[in-house]
C-alpha cells in the first residue's frame, strides 16, 4: 500500500512538470514573419514589413499594411482563419491537469488516510483521471491538426499573394524572415506525453479503488476453496484406501449389531466371526462307550470306564 502510494506521487509531480511545459509552450507563443516588397518605382517600395501572430491565433484579427505600388497608396491585408477554440482547448486542459495533479500531490502527503477512508478518494481519483485522459487525447489531436492549419495559413508563398504588389510580374516581392515552429511542435509532443502518462496513472489509481480489491479478494477465495476441497478430497481418498480393515470391521460390527437386535444370536455371529478370525476345528477325545450296564442302588462299581448314572424321578 505504501509503495503504491509512492508510485502515485512520484507520477502526479512528472504530471505537473509535463502540464506545465505543454501549455507555456503553447500559450506564450508569437511567429514573426518579415517580406518586403520592391516596386518599380524605388520610392513607393516597403523593405520590410511585419507580420507577427501568436496565441489564441485569432489570424483574422492579424494584419498589416502593404504598399499598392501606384500613386504612393497601401492596403490592409487580413490573414484568414480562427483557430482560437482548439488552442484555448488544449491550453485549458494543460492549466487544468496542472492544478488538480498539484491537489492530488498534496492530499497524498497530508491527507493520506482521509483519502484512503470511505474508498471515496480512490473512487473520485480514478474517474478524473479517466476524464482527463480523454480530454488530453481530444486536445492533443485537436491541436496538431490545427497547428498543420496555422502553418499553411501563414505559409510566406501565401502571404505573398494576398498583398495586390506581389501579382504584378514589375513588382518583386521578398521573404527575410519566416516564423519558427519548434516551439509549437514541442508543444504537440508535450501534449502526447501528458496523454501517455494519465492513461498510465489510471492502472495505478485504478488498484487504490475498492473495485480492484474485491476482485482481488474474491480471486483468493476462489483459489483458497479449490485448494481447501482439493486437500479434503485428498484426504478422504488417503483415508478410503489405507484403512479399509477399519471401515469393514466397522461394517461388520453394524451387521452383528442388527442381527443381535432381531433375536438370530449364533449362526450370524458365527458366519460374521469367521471373516475375521480363521476357522479353527474343535475336536473332542474319542472315547469308546460300551453296552449299558444297570445297576441297582446296593450294588458296587467295579469298573474302570466312564459311567452315566440316570436317576429316575
Amino acid at each position: 500500500m505504501k509503495q503504491r502510494g509512492q508510485d502515485l506521487l512520484q507520477l502526479n509531480i512528472m504530471d505537473n512538470i509535463l502540464a506545465i511545459c505543454a501549455f507555456a509552450t503553447c500559450g506564450g507563443y508569437i511567429g514573426h514573419l518579415r517580406v518586403r516588397v520592391d516596386c518599380a518605382d524605388r520610392k513607393q517600395s516597403n523593405l520590410s514589413i511585419n507580420i507577427d501572430f501568436g496565441y489564441p491565433f485569432r489570424l483574422q484579427q492579424v494584419h498589416f499594411h502593404a504598399p499598392l505600388c501606384e500613386k504612393n497608396r497601401q492596403e490592409t491585408i487580413f490573414l484568414y482563419g480562427d483557430y482560437s477554440p482548439s488552442a484555448q482547448f488544449y491550453l485549458t486542459v494543460g492549466v487544468l491537469a496542472f492544478l488538480y495533479s498539484l491537489l492530488a500531490t498534496i492530499v497524498y502527503i497530508f491527507y493520506q488516510n482521509k483519502y484512503r477512508e470511505n474508498n471515496r478518494g480512490p473512487l473520485v481519483d480514478f474517474i478524473v483521471t479517466l476524464v482527463f485522459s480523454l480530454a488530453w487525447l481530444v486536445s492533443s489531436c485537436l491541436w496538431a491538426k490545427v497547428l498543420s492549419d496555422i502553418k499553411a495559413a501563414t505559409d510566406p508563398t501565401q502571404v505573398l499573394l494576398l498583398i495586390s504588389a506581389c501579382r504584378a510580374q514589375t513588382n518583386r516581392c521578398l521573404v527575410t524572415q519566416e516564423p519558427l515552429w519548434s516551439r509549437l511542435n514541442t508543444s504537440v509532443v508535450f501534449g502526447f506525453v501528458n496523454l501517455t502518462l494519465w492513461a498510465g496513472n489510471i492502472w495505478f489509481v485504478f488498484k487504490e479503488t475498492g473495485w480492484y480489491k474485491t476482485g482481488q479478494r474474491y480471486t483468493t477465495r476462489s483459489s483458497s476453496g479449490k485448494r481447501a476441497n482439493s486437500m479434503r478430497q485428498r484426504l478422504y481418498n488417503e483415508s478410503s484406501f489405507d484403512q479399509p480393515g477399519e471401515s469393514y470391521d466397522h461394517q461388520l460390527y453394524r451387521q452383528q449389531s442388527i442381527t443381535l437386535s432381531e433375536g438370530n444370536f449364533g449362526p450370524q455371529i458365527h458366519r460374521q466371526s469367521s471373516f475375521n478370525q480363521p476357522l479353527q476345528s474343535l475336536s473332542l477325545p474319542q472315547t469308546q462307550l460300551g453296552p449299558p450296564i444297570a445297576y441297582s442302588q446296593g450294588s458296587t462299581l467295579n469298573s474302570n470306564q466312564p459311567m452315566i448314572i440316570v436317576n429316575k424321578v
